[in-house]
């Protein structure tokens, strides 16, 4: 029986080679499931599921406190310095099905780094896949988790002019998604000042949906 005081969020994370994903889920976990290293080739080569502990009267709902867990899909960076696109394609969609085919998905996060312009077709590459494996209503169940965001701060930027002086690519991406994008903070004190305001965040893109999933069956 589904304990209504509990919510499970299904999150996936895709993105160019290097993008963050790895350090992202662990940031989103509160943990270190996934293995994250710098390195001039790709990383992650195979899909891997991270639970979180739970979250304790994270928010309200119809008047009860809730508590969270997440669950969080990485996945190979793609385009991939030794994997093909025919593997990787057929790495995630399984993983996918076998993960979240039964509950479905909440939201697929496009990493993207802050100090990394989006532009050229390599860059599309992992937007291309989205759209390929969550099909016609990817729109709805897609955000932008822009990494390195503390590049924005270091520049003298707020978040509001970075977003106005993005590269013609990254606005059209961003209209298509209905502007849904969060910043992540490595220069943050403690793990939960890096980890809440992110969570925060995919909340209310769930909400806007009104808690609906994408069903990957």
């Amino acid at each position: 029986m589904t304990d209504p005081k509990k919510m499970i969020i299904n999150l996936a994370l895709f993105g160019m080679t290097q993008s963050g994903k790895s350090s992202a889920g662990n940031i989103l976990l509160g943990s270190n499931d996934f293995h994250s290293s710098f390195a001039p080739c790709s990383v992650t080569e195979n899909c891997s599921l991270g639970r979180s502990c739970h979250l304790h009267n994270f928010m309200r709902r119809g008047g009860q406190e809730i508590t969270l867990q997440v669950q969080v899909l990485d996945t190979p960076g793609y385009p991939h310095s030794t994997l093909s696109k025919k593997h990787v394609k057929r790495e995630v969609k399984e993983a996918l099905e076998h993960h979240f085919g039964q509950d479905g998905l909440h939201f697929a996060l496009l990493l993207q780094r802050a100090d990394v312009p989006l532009c050229g077709q390599e860059a599309l590459s992992p937007i291309q896949m989205i759209q390929e494996l969550l099909g016609p209503a990817w729109k709805n169940y897609t955000a932008i988790l822009f990494t390195h965001a503390e590049k924005i701060q270091e520049a003298g930027l707020t978040e509001e002019e970075y977003i106005q002086r993005a590269s013609d690519t990254l606005l059209t991406l961003l209209n298509s998604i209905h502007h849904r994008h969060v910043f992540q903070y490595k220069n943050r004190n403690s793990l939960n000042e890096q980890r809440l305001p992110i969570l925060e965040r995919i909340m209310e893109f769930i909400k806007e949906n009104y808690y609906q999933v994408l069903t990957l069956k």
